[in-house]
């Protein structure tokens, strides 16, 4: 915008001095020539006394003297027919001035200036001299050269003036822009400065102001919505632990039990996650290695249960990705739940991670089921299979924040692989705790 409005004014201010500065010029050259023509009908006319006064031997030596001075030339056509001073042929437009006709006229390199002088016995005389087209244009070029100049001086101050303004305004832009830069990384703190930029910008900065107060709002309400919602879940579980309790075999009580103990950790995570501040500065990444390892660890026993081969491969970590530790297992947690829920017990299944060139992670998971329906959406409460369609939902979301995306695709024994990318977090951030 700053170089547009900077263009725009030289443009602008461009076409006003050409429309100026070139009839400028041609008044400058015309004027030039007048003054030169004027002066030398001047000096004939001064001449013109003397003609009248003086025999031709006297008038001769008076325009030797005359000629001989730096200036113009002159010559006399007397009506006896004799030509006195500087030679010249005897033009058509002396034919007229000897008519009594004072005129000026074109000749080649030049224009004749010829002056009538009337009263002589004999007739009209005739005082010739020429003005060249140099002399006609002698100042011209030094009067372009400054018009020229000043032209390029009011061009470049125009350009400096108009850069300013095009700052002034740019800038307030510039740092509503950044605001919302910084509010779509997280940063929900960010508020553009009250009063900055003209009337137009301040309204702009006070709308995206606004529009941070109520997503943050918005956020927070959906975040105390979601902790009360797990919070719920304790009642449910409490009564499920005491049921466990009255079970008979030891094995089993210990199983389901070591279930909800899971379970409920991951209530307690969600609750703590929801109650987490939102600090920019705290980014939300974690080590994929270490989250996917768990989260493996809690899913073999049933994958031993049902007789599952698993396959596991794991890059050596630290593997940071920006995606907060809860939200990687959650989807480590969906893929693997439809491994188990969507093939039949003995299909086996593996687990990839491997880390990516440009840093974070390639998750892939497949299996060897029945593989992926003919169509699948990605759509939040879609599903082929006749579940809720969140699962791969939650993949796809958290694959997407992180910078990354998710693809479907059909494992090579015929089962499905899905593999989901994840971004790397911002160069030189460090790994913390989540």
């Amino acid at each position: 915008m700053r170089l547009r409005l900077v263009l725009l004014v030289a443009a602008t201010t461009s076409l006003v001095l050409v429309a100026f500065l070139v009839p400028l010029a041609l008044l400058v050259r015309s004027a030039a020539a007048d003054r030169a023509v004027n002066a030398a009908v001047a000096q004939a006319q001064a001449l013109a006394p003397t003609v009248g006064s003086l025999d031709e031997p006297a008038l001769a030596l008076a325009l030797d003297q005359a000629n001989a001075a730096d200036g113009y030339r002159f010559t006399v056509f007397l009506p006896n027919g004799h030509v006195l001073g500087a030679p010249a042929a005897r033009s058509a437009a002396v034919v007229r001035a000897a008519d009594g006709s004072s005129l000026t006229a074109p000749a080649p390199g030049g224009r004749e200036v010829l002056v009538a002088v009337a009263g002589l016995d004999d007739g009209t005389a005739v005082v010739r001299t020429f003005v060249s087209d140099a002399a006609m244009r002698r100042g011209v070029g030094r009067a372009w050269l400054v018009l020229v100049g000043l032209g390029v001086a009011l061009l470049v101050v125009g350009v400096l003036v108009a850069d300013r303004l095009a700052r002034s305004l740019t800038r307030p832009l510039t740092a509503v822009a950044a605001v919302a830069h910084r509010l779509a990384g997280g940063d929900f703190g960010a508020r553009a400065a009250p009063g900055a930029g003209p009337p137009e910008v301040r309204e702009v900065g006070g709308g995206l102001n606004l529009l941070a107060d109520r997503i943050s709002a918005l956020l927070v309400r959906e975040r105390e919505s979601a902790a009360d919602l797990s919070h719920r879940l304790r009642t449910p579980l409490t009564a499920l632990r005491i049921d466990t309790e009255s079970l008979r075999d030891p094995a089993e009580r210990r199983r389901i039990t070591a279930g909800l103990d899971a379970l409920e950790r991951t209530v307690n995570d969600v609750i703590r996650a929801a109650r987490r501040p939102m600090d920019a500065g705290d980014l939300p990444m974690c080590d994929a290695t270490r989250v996917v390892g768990e989260r493996l660890a809690f899913w073999s026993p049933l994958a031993d249960e049902e007789d599952r081969r698993v396959d596991a491969r794991l890059d050596p970590g630290p593997l940071p990705v920006m995606v907060p530790r809860d939200d990687l297992s959650a989807c480590v947690d969906a893929l693997l739940g439809n491994v188990f829920a969507h093939t039949p017990e003995g299909a086996g299944f593996g687990v990839r991670l491997l880390a990516r060139a440009g840093g974070g992670a390639r998750l892939v998971v497949l299996d060897e089921g029945p593989g992926l329906p003919e169509r699948v959406a990605l759509r939040r409460g879609h599903s082929g299979a006749g579940s809720t369609g969140l699962g791969l939902d939650i993949v796809e979301r958290t694959a997407t924040a992180s910078g990354g995306g998710i693809a479907l695709e059909r494992a090579p024994g015929g089962g499905a692989m899905i593999t989901v990318e994840l971004g790397p977090p911002p160069g030189g951030a460090t790994l913390t705790a989540r």
